[in-house]
């Protein structure tokens, strides 16, 4: 089970962290990212990070955000920072075992979500 938390309602140029909380089992082995919904649009790729810390971006999201892991804590976190209003959307943590880390089926568990507003 993955909970996500963190979100809210921030400023445009503020800054969020998202926290993705694993329990019940192990995600040591797994890939986990953050994939993101806004109202209309499909959920799009923001980061992942493999368990051996490979990390990838999508391009929208390089050098503001920051992903990192806590294999120890079955932890994950999205530091956001610059926000802009175009990241308003739906956050979920998710985690897999194979297939391209950009590819939102490639994500075979998924918490429930956290809401992130920026406002201009």
């Amino acid at each position: 089970q993955l909970q996500a938390s963190g979100g809210g309602l921030v400023q445009a140029g503020g800054s969020l962290r998202l926290s993705c909380a694993a329990s019940g089992r192990s995600l040591g082995n797994y890939f986990m990212g953050w994939l993101r919904q806004a109202p209309g649009n499909e959920r799009e790729f923001v980061a992942s990070v493999s368990w051996w810390d490979s990390i990838v971006y999508a391009d929208a999201v390089k050098g503001r955000f920051t992903i990192s892991r806590d294999n120890a804590k079955n932890m994950m976190y999205l530091q956001m920072n610059s926000l802009k209003p175009e990241a308003t959307a739906v956050y979920y943590c998710a985690a897999g075992l194979r297939g391209s880390t950009r590819s939102v089926p490639s994500y075979g568990y998924w918490g429930q979500g956290t809401q992130v507003t920026v406002s201009s």
